[in-house]
């Protein structure tokens, strides 16, 4: 273990294990941001939206899932989420050969429902997120099945450490790397790897500002929660940070940048007319961030853009985007 996760012997052992039940995205050269931006930045993009379940989840849960053996897999798996996460877990529990039965929050955008039920999972509605986590623990404690959590623990760290592995794998050399945040899980375990591997890039996380758990966690120095989610970014509406991943960010990210849903929504129209991209919020995350706050101070750089995932279908897109 260093810097608190898993080493890149670990990590790549975990790539290796997972074999081809993860995909190793896509990296694309952004002319069409390139050209947008006009300030001689050279923009390069990790495509995990055409990852297995349209999301980076699969890494997490599949690491996770394939650690358990005898009764734990017997007795199956719960995990709570907006969407993504669930897709994940429903997916790792089929392909471990086992059996899941996720707490979605009751905004949860149908088509994300139903992707669930076609890998076989019971699907249970809560609420809102922190009612969702109280169910799920109540499942957890009654029917015996091991909780998957959607950002925290060795395992999430793991699974999105082999994220990290293939970017610094794909792109011989970039300066900065924007990852979106959620609950931490994905920037966790990519800025673990990334830094191992490229301990001078900067690694800036980019969080909306109505679910600002992990900026608050960073002003205070311990994992903090916010009252609600106030952002339509439903993917990244994590209600609290905790340890694991917090200890992870912290240690090795260089910053957080806030983005507003109006800069997502603007964000989303721009990567459909420059890259054709037809994205959920949370993808649109990083384009957010590089178009705005860090716009100068990136210019003339080499830049990642880590483009999460998106599960979303086309009525939702066009109530979320906005094309100038």
């Amino acid at each position: 273990m260093t810097h608190r996760g898993p080493n890149i012997e670990a990590i790549s052992g975990a790539r290796e294990a997972l074999g081809d039940a993860i995909l190793r995205t896509p990296v694309l050269r952004c002319a069409g941001l390139e050209d947008l931006l006009d300030n001689g930045t050279i923009v390069e993009g990790k495509l995990e939206f055409l990852q297995r379940t349209g999301t980076f989840k699969a890494r997490g849960a599949l690491a996770t899932v394939r650690s358990l053996a005898g009764e734990q897999l017997e007795s199956g798996i719960t995990a709570v989420s907006a969407g993504n996460h669930a897709i994940a877990a429903a997916y790792a529990a089929k392909a471990a050969g086992t059996h899941a039965k996720v707490v979605m929050i009751e905004t949860a955008n149908p088509y994300r429902i139903e992707a669930c039920k076609r890998y076989g999972a019971e699907v249970v509605i809560a609420g809102d997120a922190h009612a969702a986590f109280d169910v799920a623990e109540g499942i957890q404690r009654d029917e015996g099945r091991t909780l998957v959590h959607p950002f925290e623990g060795p395992g999430v760290a793991l699974g999105a450490g082999t994220l990290g592995l293939e970017i610094c794998e794909q792109l011989p050399d970039f300066e900065a790397l924007l990852v979106p945040v959620g609950g931490g899980g994905l920037i966790a375990g990519v800025s673990n790897a990334v830094k191992q591997l490229r301990p001078d890039c900067t690694i800036v996380g980019i969080e909306p500002e109505g679910a600002d758990s992990m900026s608050r966690s960073f002003a205070s120095g311990k994992p903090e929660s916010i009252d609600k989610v106030r952002t339509m970014a439903d993917s990244l509406g994590a209600p609290y940070a905790l340890p694991f991943s917090f200890a992870l960010t912290r240690d090795n990210v260089d910053e957080l940048a806030l983005v507003s849903d109006e800069a997502l929504r603007r964000a989303m129209g721009v990567l459909y007319r420059h890259m054709k991209f037809a994205v959920e919020p949370a993808c649109a995350a990083a384009t957010a961030a590089l178009l705005g706050p860090l716009r100068e101070r990136l210019a003339g750089k080499r830049v990642a853009l880590l483009f999460c995932g998106s599960n979303t279908d086309w009525a939702t897109w066009q109530q979320h985007a906005i094309l100038d």
